[in-house]
């Protein structure tokens, strides 16, 4: 037990239960409306088939890909500063991925069909049975790696071995879903060869916020309560590398967008220019999601500070789920096979349904997380070594 974490106590129990009635809340409405009316209860159509569910379940998939690597910094490459969060992270990784299965279960039309359709029919040509393939192997490798942690395995030889096998399934796992994207050469808004390198970076950004703000969480959002090597961590190379990689990733939405805008292919350009650029909600999130808190953690001032921490996590969190968002449906709003020559974007505004699929993962989120932090020990790491020589006077 850690005295200082708030969420082992009754505040712990408050969570889990006041998000678990959330979850099955949004569950039960989108279920009855789901069985009622079918997919007519989303606002999608066969112009644009993939609506906010699926820019949800890309965001948790993604986010769940940034924290196995940001796991894999202390576990797979000995970068021992961070060991205070692999177990969090881990664990984190693990709820968050089950959560964005629960989303894409519910998008689909027959939901536990996919049990034995998409193994049995072995489509080894689709990309989407890859993503099936690999994010599985993800949710072994995670939970195989946990238990590992409970078990005090932190460095044996097959604890090791299984940390560099779930590192590989998280590249092989996010770059396949970026592949689903970008081989679509119909889709020109998302046919990039470099979507796998973008979707690293920003899966690595998204996890940041996301062990930031759930560790902050832990500790009633004091960082005196939390352990010494903890807060260390939160004082020194957890911001910086907060501050890097969304310089990298301001970077890459910046290249993407002025190629986009000036590029000579009308169905790209039309995109960024009518659809993006004219969205107040995205310009919103670009400027106050992505930018902003990327100079916050430039100035070493402001990034070292707790307050400051906390909302440049949050304002990742609601700026990187619009990024998702609109990198799904921008991709779409050029009808297909008829391009620019048809006047006018398509529309969509997600519906009361999706919206519903939206809350119930992030409420399912937060009551898994809630229960591992009361039942599990997720502030575990294991002894800080002697220093050398110390043995040998005492």
């Amino acid at each position: 037990m850690n005295k200082g974490n708030i969420l082992q106590g009754p505040m712990g129990l408050v969570l889990m239960i006041v998000s678990a009635i959330v979850a099955l809340a949004a569950f039960g409405y989108a279920f009855m409306d789901l069985s009622s009316v079918g997919h007519r209860s989303f606002n999608t159509t066969s112009q644009i088939p993939w609506g906010q569910p699926i820019a949800t379940y890309l965001y948790f998939a993604l986010a769940s890909s940034g924290l196995g690597m940001i796991a894999a910094l202390s576990l797979v490459f000995g970068f021992k500063q961070f060991l205070p969060i692999a177990k969090r992270a881990i664990f984190l990784s693990f709820v968050i991925l089950i959560a964005g299965m629960a989303v894409l279960a519910m998008e689909l039309g027959h939901v536990f069909r996919m049990l034995w359709v998409i193994p049995l029919n072995m489509q080894i040509q689709s990309a989407m049975f890859w993503m099936g393939v690999f994010y599985i192997a993800d949710l072994i490798f995670l939970l195989w790696k946990f238990q590992k942690m409970e078990g005090q395995e932190w460095d044996s030889k097959t604890s090791k071995q299984i940390g560099i096998a779930s590192f590989l399934a998280v590249l092989l796992a996010s770059g396949n879903l970026a592949l689903i994207f970008g081989m679509m050469s119909m889709r020109p808004f998302w046919f990039d060869g470099l979507m796998p390198i973008y979707f690293y970076l920003t899966a690595v950004a998204s996890g940041l916020a996301a062990v930031v703000f759930f560790t902050y969480l832990a500790y009633g959002f004091n960082r005196a309560a939390m352990p010494e090597r903890t807060r260390a961590m939160f004082e020194g190379p957890m911001p910086k590398l907060f501050a890097a990689v969304l310089g990298g990733t301001v970077l890459f939405i910046a290249v993407r967008a002025v190629t986009g805008v000036y590029t000579n292919n009308p169905e790209i350009s039309v995109v960024w220019r009518e659809f993006l650029f004219a969205s107040p909600v995205y310009q919103a999130s670009l400027w106050l999601g992505i930018i902003a808190p990327f100079v916050i953690m430039m100035i070493a001032g402001l990034r070292s500070n707790p307050s400051m921490q906390v909302l440049v996590s949050m304002a990742v969190f609601a700026g990187l789920f619009a990024e998702r968002y609109f990198f799904v449906v921008g991709g779409q709003v050029v009808p297909l096979f008829r391009g620019t020559w048809e006047w006018g974007l398509i529309q969509y505004t997600p519906s009361m349904t999706e919206w519903a699929l939206t809350i119930m993962g992030s409420a399912m989120l937060f009551a898994l997380f809630a229960a591992g932090e009361r039942f599990l020990n997720l502030s575990d790491m294991p002894a800080e070594p002697a220093p050398e020589g110390a043995t040998a006077a005492a």
